[in-house]
């Protein structure tokens, strides 16, 4: 899919597997195989939180916009993510012990330098996941169910895998566990796109799940700064595009795309794991679907754009394999 030039010579090939959807399911467009088998990562994000909303708990909790795009959020950890997932928590009557997602080290800058600068240690708010572990328990608490939410056989768990299942229209052959512990349930790079598909024609005013999908979709789009974070592909994408797509990245170089105005759905899988290779193929994909100007600054920032020495002098570039999103 993605190839890397040096000196006018190939020196590293990125290969994985692409499948836009049309708004049946089926299949418009693919690249390598449709069937492999993948863990979706944090690109599932939104699908784990559609029981979230499918049973109430989200309204009876007074849930925003803001709350929900955190519920679909890998955040960078900065002020803006974790001031209001500990406000959430708080209005709840739980905090920071309660998560299951562990500590982690923010990736925003600002907020890395004042751990460090204090001598604090990151807490389970820093994690990139605690938005979706915050609706976890909110979901938890709703349904009166036990502390271990990350079990598989806790109720939320069992409400993700059902809602995973029906979107993707096939069964999991199994589950991994993510990086913030809760399971990952594994799918086809086709039905993963499937349900994005499922996502970009949901009816707001349909049935419960799609009106439930439409939301979360919503609330992607109107807040991409929590859904990631600056400098991050997911809201620069999302930015770039006018709101008119969400986008969400999944680690071991997985991507997907909502696209509502196509009536479509994306996703991008990169067999070697490599994010570089998903944010370009991504973009590419984008681009492809008219959904994104091939001037817009983000494309030479994640495919187009020269790969530089330190000393800002052009070194090589990223190219589109022959075959792939031309």
């Amino acid at each position: 899919m993605i190839e890397l030039w040096r000196g006018g010579i190939l020196e590293s090939v990125h290969s994985g597997h692409a499948v836009i959807c049309d708004d049946r399911g089926e299949i418009v467009e693919a690249w390598g195989d449709p069937d492999a088998v993948i863990f979706p990562r944090s690109s599932c994000k939104m699908i784990q939180a559609l029981p979230l909303i499918e049973s109430g708990a989200a309204d009876a909790a007074g849930l925003d916009e803001r709350r929900l795009a955190l519920a679909c959020a890998s955040h960078n950890g900065a002020a803006i993510h974790t001031e209001p997932v500990a406000r959430w928590l708080a209005d709840l009557n739980l905090g920071d012990a309660d998560l299951r997602c562990g500590p982690q080290m923010p990736d925003d800058l600002p907020a890395r330098r004042e751990l460090i600068c204090s001598d604090n240690a990151p807490c389970q708010l820093h994690n990139n996941c605690s938005g979706k572990h915050a609706g976890f328990l909110t979901l938890t608490r709703h349904l009166n169910a036990g502390p271990e939410y990350v079990e598989l056989d806790h109720p939320v768990q069992q409400a993700v895998r059902a809602a995973f299942e029906d979107v993707t229209a096939l069964g999991s052959p199994g589950h991994g566990i993510d990086g913030c512990s809760a399971p990952n349930f594994a799918t086809t790079v086709h039905g993963l796109a499937r349900a994005m598909a499922f996502f970009a024609v949901a009816d707001p005013e349909g049935p419960r799940r799609e009106r439930a999908a439409a939301r979360l979709t919503r609330a992607m789009t109107a807040f991409p700064e929590l859904v990631a974070g600056e400098g991050r592909a997911c809201t620069a994408l999302m930015r770039a595009t006018g709101g008119k797509v969400a986008v969400k990245t999944g680690a071991e170089a997985v991507f997907v795309a909502i696209l509502p105005s196509l009536r479509r759905g994306v996703a991008v899988k990169i067999a070697d794991g490599a994010t570089r290779a998903s944010e370009a193929a991504i973009t590419a994909l984008l681009m492809r679907s008219s959904v994104l100007d091939p001037g817009d600054p983000v494309v030479e920032r994640y495919l187009t754009g020269p790969i530089l020495s330190r000393r800002g002098f052009v070194a090589g570039e990223m190219k589109l394999a022959s075959g792939f999103a031309a």
